[in-house]
């Protein structure tokens, strides 16, 4: 993508991004989008197709993790650095429209976008909350009572919100018993629990522990820890499952190596170096392909999820991390 002086309005199928000439037509920037978070303070969209970056936004101080709400209006950034704020950018105009203030949550980290609302985690304040970007507030909140509450996610049928605690080693499950009356059970892991994520047929949490090397497995109708395995991993931080639910993919930030583990076996079937502090994970729709984010080296590694191997690399900015996908407008 080349970048021309800054102009007033659009013309000729050329799309100004925040003041920015870009010379992308506008089938271009309709395709299916990588959302990627840099932690110098950008949220930049990526063509899923041609690989290049199309447009970048400023977002707040240090941001950690970024979710697009369902129906692709909203990136939402935590700005884990300014402590108190949310970057709220607008996807079709690529500009931030809110710069939320969440108080009295603090250091807001871990994201889930379900039913057009953001679920963020607040490390500072042991809890969760959740934003409404419609009405730019923070509409509800829950307590974990756990020592660094990370990441979260929500089940598809939303009666159940799962969040990691580092602090405390620990997996909170919230589950739905009225309209807005939820039981809080803490489940314990491993040190560190940290990355994590639900099985496609939602019976199971797989749950990487960065300060044991451990992955614990969590069934979630009985909401119980079942199983602890030792996959000898020097601090693994991020967990996704293949859509299938056959494999499970590891970042280890500490090596920069992804591990492939098969979920019947419990074992690891594959490990390849990808870069220096790997962060990140993203499946792409479809399973075909993995995102990982090498957050000292600048890029997000494009890994061919059927041989495991690296096939591109995408500069998006400095110090990459958390990914989402923006699905292609019709």
């Amino acid at each position: 993508m080349k970048v021309a002086k800054k102009v007033a309005k659009e013309m000729n199928g050329k799309r100004i991004i925040g003041g920015i000439l870009c010379l992308a037509n506008f089938a271009f920037a309709q395709s299916a989008q990588l959302v990627v978070l840099n932690k110098e303070g950008t949220l930049a969209f990526v063509d899923a197709a041609t690989r290049q970056v199309i447009a970048k936004t400023p977002t707040g101080k240090e941001p950690h993790e970024v979710a697009v709400t369902e129906d692709g209006k909203y990136a939402v950034v935590s700005n884990y650095g300014s402590e108190r704020t949310l970057s709220v950018i607008d996807t079709a105009s690529y500009k931030e429209v809110h710069r939320a203030d969440i108080s009295p949550l603090r250091m807001p980290h871990g994201l889930f976008a379900a039913d057009g609302k953001v679920y963020v985690t607040a490390e500072g304040s042991a809890a969760i909350g959740r934003y409404d970007p419609v009405a730019n507030r923070i509409d509800w909140t829950k307590a974990t009572g756990q020592g660094g509450t990370h990441m979260v996610i929500v089940s598809r049928d939303r009666q159940k919100i799962f969040a990691t605690n580092m602090g405390s080693g620990s997996v909170t499950i919230f589950e739905r018993k009225g309209a807005d009356d939820w039981s809080t059970k803490n489940v314990l892991a491993g040190a560190g629990a940290e990355g994590f994520d639900l099985s496609p047929d939602q019976a199971q949490l797989w749950i990487a522990n960065g300060n044991d090397g451990t992955i614990s497995i969590v069934d979630v109708g009985a909401g119980a820890n079942i199983a602890t395995v030792n996959v000898a991993l020097r601090r693994p931080n991020r967990l996704k499952f293949t859509p299938d639910g056959k494999r499970v993919l590891i970042s280890d930030y500490d090596t920069g190596e992804l591990s492939v583990i098969d979920v019947a076996l419990r074992q690891m079937i594959k490990r390849i170096r990808v870069g220096r502090n790997l962060a990140g994970l993203l499946v792409e729709p479809g399973g075909a392909r993995l995102y990982a984010a090498a957050t000292t080296d600048n890029f997000v590694a494009v890994i061919d999820l059927a041989t495991v191997e690296v096939v591109a690399r995408i500069a998006t900015g400095k110090a990459p991390d958390g990914m989402a996908w923006l699905p292609a407008k019709h």
